[in-house]
């Protein structure tokens, strides 16, 4: 947790004050006992009402101020703890938008959003108890034993005894429930992966009738978490009670020993019961302490996780002399002998990748499922880096351009289309906020989606719902092209982005294209051989390698494979027409 300490630089004044309210309020605390002491051997002693007014005025003088204290504590820690939360919360997530595609991969999206949430909202829970309780639970140990010291110290030697067997007992619990909190945090994340499938595939789930499965998976996982939570509770749960014991003992001997000092006229009545205070008010501090104990081996597991995420640093990163432009004369894209593995190791999803692509030029990706087409493409905006071999764009190599530079001159529409909440006008803008109503809907027009767009009650003050969820599957590619097209990259990479079309429409759109970007470099990805047959250049792929680069005659001529692919999608009449040039 010391590596978090960082983020509470702007709270110093109330990480200062807050104990200091605290402390002052301990030692009020700490002369109760003195007070009641006094009541006791003097004004009740001697039937003194006057006596015993006045020291009752000055015990409920101390709650008051107390009280006080302690809610301006309560106040700067609130506000301390809650600005540690949003620092952190907002550190956290810039970092997590600075990981490569690698990274965010290897934690999960569900593990990355339990630690953007209930993790550091644990740590909160330790900041204010920090600052509340932290300064004031051992002072008032400390205090205590002090103050026992100075009424009579062969009794005061009790406290020096219990308060190591007391640390032990704490030292034990706290080294054995530790790992039980890192597991429930794990299955947290468990658990915010089973919950995002099934919102997100509520549809799948009913479709097959697997309520019942995926109820039963849930239970089962919270069941998991309930167990080691009653485990570790089970341990937490001797520190109250055994600390009890010891200290419950540690009043009887109190009572013992000192009622023969009191026989003997070396202590009155009120100083024992001001000791047996002293000592309960250690009980209770200890029973505080208990409960830090529990919140800190809490906070210690998900701040070790908030660290992992922290210290992890991105695979892709920007060098410090780097290039803007490119050269405009140079190829759009070269790939040369490029090797890729998502492991760093010799099972590459890439092998030996060379190709050319001019500006202007269309290129059409194909291959089987797993082939490597999504991942060919994801090194050309840097969401991979290489393993091996260089990625050109405009004559330089990818990793001398600042990400944002590369990323202006590139478009991606991935497979899944995906479309943020708000009106359509502003996802149409997250290409830049300059781009004006005419050319979003030229990028409408362009990818087929301006006859819907224009039929909605609000045209592009439409409300989309998170996810696109009243729109269609069609709608939404269309509309995740045109944001593609409004940006006006130079690069448009179309990740089998027309899937959910129609053959119609998914012809116009390809028509539609190629007539209004001819100046931009335009990859196809496709499972589709009459997607790309037009193509200037089709790069067949087979298991992470190319095992044919032509236009469509050439490799029907030439490559097996695509032959292949072609024949499930043809007949073998047409495809005879094409290889002999018939029309």
């Amino acid at each position: 947790m010391l590596k978090l300490v960082k983020y509470l630089k702007k709270y110093r004044k109330n990480v200062i004050l807050g104990p200091i309210f605290k402390l002052t309020e301990a030692v009020f605390e700490l002369i109760v006992p003195l007070v009641m002491a006094k009541i006791i051997d003097v004004g009740i002693a001697n039937k003194d009402s006057g006596y015993i007014w006045k020291m009752g005025g000055v015990l409920v003088l101390l709650g008051v101020c107390g009280l006080g204290f302690a809610l301006i504590c309560q106040y700067v820690a609130s506000v301390a703890s809650q600005g540690f939360g949003t620092e952190l919360r907002r550190e956290l997530y810039h970092h997590i938008n600075t990981l490569s595609h690698k990274e965010v991969d290897e934690f999960g999206t569900p593990s990355l959003i339990t630690r953007l949430t209930s993790d550091i909202n644990q740590l909160q829970v330790a900041v204010a108890m920090l600052i509340r309780l932290v300064v004031r639970a051992p002072f008032l140990v400390i205090g205590s034993t002090i103050m026992a010291f100075m009424i009579d110290v062969k009794l005061a030697l009790i406290f020096v005894l219990v308060i190591p067997l007391v640390a032990i007992v704490m030292w034990l619990v706290t080294t054995r429930t530790i790992p039980f909190f890192k597991s429930i945090q794990k299955k947290l994340d468990k658990t915010s992966l089973i919950t995002r499938e099934n919102l997100v595939g509520a549809r799948a789930v009913r479709a097959f009738s697997k309520q019942q499965h995926e109820i039963e998976r849930f239970r089962d996982n919270a069941e998991d978490i309930e167990k080691a939570a009653v485990r570790a509770g089970k341990i937490s749960a001797l520190l109250s009670p055994v600390n009890a014991i010891i200290l419950n003992l540690a009043i009887v001997a109190i009572i013992w020993f000192g009622g023969f000092s009191v026989n003997v006229g070396d202590l009155t009545q009120g100083q024992v019961i001001a000791l047996v205070n002293y000592m309960n008010q250690i009980l209770l501090a200890l029973v505080v302490v208990a409960n830090l104990v529990v919140i800190f081996t809490k906070s210690a597991a998900c701040a070790a996780r908030v660290n992992e995420v922290l210290d992890t640093k991105p695979s892709v990163t920007e060098t410090d002399n780097t290039e803007e432009n490119g050269d405009s004369s140079a190829p759009a894209v070269k790939f040369d002998k490029v090797y890729f593995s998502y492991h760093d190791n010799s099972e590459y999803a890439l092998e030996d990748i060379s190709f050319t692509a001019e500006k202007g030029q269309t290129i059409g990706i194909i291959g089987g499922t797993g082939s490597g087409k999504s991942t060919l493409i994801n090194l050309i905006p840097r969401f991979y880096d290489a393993s091996d071999g260089l990625v050109e764009v405009y004559g330089t190599d990818v990793r001398k351009y600042s990400l944002n530079r590369l990323r202006k001159k590139i478009a991606v529409v991935p497979q899944k289309a995906v479309l943020f909440s708000g009106t359509i006008r502003e996802n149409m803008k997250w290409g830049g906020d300059n781009i004006t109503d005419e050319q979003i809907w030229r990028a409408l027009k362009i990818s087929q989606a301006y006859e819907f767009v224009e039929k909605l009650e609000n045209g592009l003050d439409y409300k989309i719902l998170q996810g696109g969820k009243n729109l269609s599957g069609g709608q939404k590619q269309r509309l995740t092209i045109a944001r593609a097209i409004a940006a006006d990259p130079e690069i448009l990479i179309l990740d089998d982005s027309a899937s959910a079309l129609d053959f119609a429409t998914d012809a116009k759109l390809r028509t539609a294209i190629k007539e209004n970007c001819s100046d931009m470099t335009v990859f196809i990805i496709s499972q589709r051989a009459n997607t790309v047959k037009n193509a200037d250049q089709i790069i067949v792929l087979d298991d992470g390698k190319t095992v044919g680069i032509g236009t469509h005659k050439e490799l029907l001529q030439s490559c097996t494979d695509y032959c292949q692919i072609c024949l499930t999608q043809f007949s073998a009449e047409e495809l005879e027409k094409e290889i002999n040039g018939d029309e």
